[in-house]
């Protein structure tokens, strides 16, 4: 369960010169390389959490700028205290809804998306706002680079039979998937897991992934 309110926390993300301010957002779409003042890749991750998988990503993939999406105050925090200790250079935050990603990515400037263990959403009438819903797939479409790869993580299974069965009506092929990540060699190498996955492969939790690209028209 995220933790939503730490006194203190929207004051010092205000604060924090790894998160993009609020006010200069706007501004962002066709600009990231510009923020980041290179010509690198940039992949991002929507709904981070505390920060441990993309941080990991941005120390392990120095000439790739990364950036982590994630809309409560109290959880970023974690992500921002990760970097005040070890500070990367590639990895820049935003406290944002995804529903507004179009807002602060031009069309084509993201090469790479990571969605790991999205709120599922439970009740039938919030499907839209599952991250792997066809709604926010075709915003990704958007955002996405020609030849761009979206990658899905989760332990719960019902999230991820509805993911895969939005790919077709939303556009999208499927390029692996798998049901049980940490028993497939072949994509389980150079994984590198999350908070919740830890937690959840040690409960002894499989771990569902798929990797897709858009195969429709370009939006």
């Amino acid at each position: 369960m995220r933790l939503r309110n730490i006194t203190g926390s929207r004051e010092v993300i205000a604060d924090s010169r790894y998160v993009v301010k609020e006010e200069i957002q706007c501004g962002c779409p066709g600009r990231w390389r510009e923020i980041f003042g290179n010509d690198s890749p940039i992949h991002i991750e929507i709904g981070m959490g505390k920060g441990k998988f993309i941080h990991t990503m941005a120390k392990e993939h120095p000439h790739i700028n990364y950036v982590g999406i994630e809309k409560y105050s109290s959880v970023l925090l974690r992500a921002v205290r990760k970097m005040e200790q070890e500070e990367l250079a590639n990895l820049k935050f935003l406290r944002m809804d995804a529903e507004d990603i179009g807002k602060v990515f031009g069309a084509g400037e993201v090469g790479r998306i990571y969605l790991n263990f999205s709120d599922p959403w439970p009740k039938d009438r919030h499907a839209k706002r599952r991250l792997p819903s066809r709604e926010f797939l075709a915003r990704y479409a958007v955002i996405l680079e020609q030849g761009g790869r979206l990658e899905f993580k989760t332990d719960n299974r019902d999230l991820f039979e509805f993911a895969l069965g939005e790919l077709e009506p939303a556009g999208w092929q499927a390029d692996a998937v798998t049901y049980d990540l940490h028993s497939e060699e072949s994509m389980a190498e150079g994984n590198v897991m999350t908070e919740y996955e830890e937690k959840f492969s040690g409960l002894g939790n499989p771990i569902c992934k798929y990797v897709i690209h858009y195969g429709g028209p370009r939006p």
